[in-house]
């Protein structure tokens, strides 16, 4: 499958059952734990779980406008296409992130032998009981499972957008007091 109909399949079958509640941090490293589900390709009635974290972080490089950096979303491995050309692709499409770098770690891949709805119940319950508030729960494509993490990371970096600029805006007026 191509790259357009991997990104407009992700799109249209993405759903963002969870998302980590506290908005991503304006002045650190942000780790944002996910498990993603999928029904298996391979296994009829089964369901595919990953589970892993994006690290969200400045790079040690300033870099210009709406220059995110991908590590570790096997986009070379598997799709065959190097970040730039899945940075380029999104923006064309009028999809930006900012000048961040986003590196994906994944932690664990397994297979839960069940439907997808009863995979949704069950992990959807898991969080709930444990209370995780830190934590994704997507569910998506399994072919396209690195655009359904981006898809998750782009709605949690625009709804933290706002609080950003307001923590930015306190850390500037605390530091002009302290010089005054």
């Amino acid at each position: 499958m191509d790259i357009e109909n991997l990104w407009d399949k992700a799109r249209k079958e993405t759903q963002l059952l969870r998302l980590r509640l506290p908005d991503l941090s304006s002045f650190e490293a942000t780790a944002v734990p996910y498990v993603f589900l999928a029904e298996s390709s391979l296994n009829a009635g089964d369901t595919v779980v990953r589970k892993g974290h994006v690290l969200i972080e400045r790079p040690a490089i300033m870099l210009p406008g709406f220059s995110p950096q991908f590590e570790g979303f096997a986009f070379d491995d598997e799709l065959k296409m190097s970040e730039e050309t899945i940075t380029t692709f999104l923006l064309i499409r009028g999809v930006q992130f900012p000048s961040l770098k986003y590196r994906h770690a994944l932690s664990s891949l397994d297979v839960y032998e069940n439907s997808l709805q009863k995979a949704i119940e069950h992990f959807d319950q898991k969080m709930a009981r444990a209370e995780d508030i830190q934590s994704g729960l997507v569910v998506g494509p399994e072919e396209a499972w690195q655009f359904s993490l981006l898809l998750m990371v782009g709605a949690l970096v625009g709804r933290s957008a706002d609080g950003d600029v307001r923590r930015l805006l306190e850390a500037w007026r605390k530091r002009q007091q302290q010089g005054s």
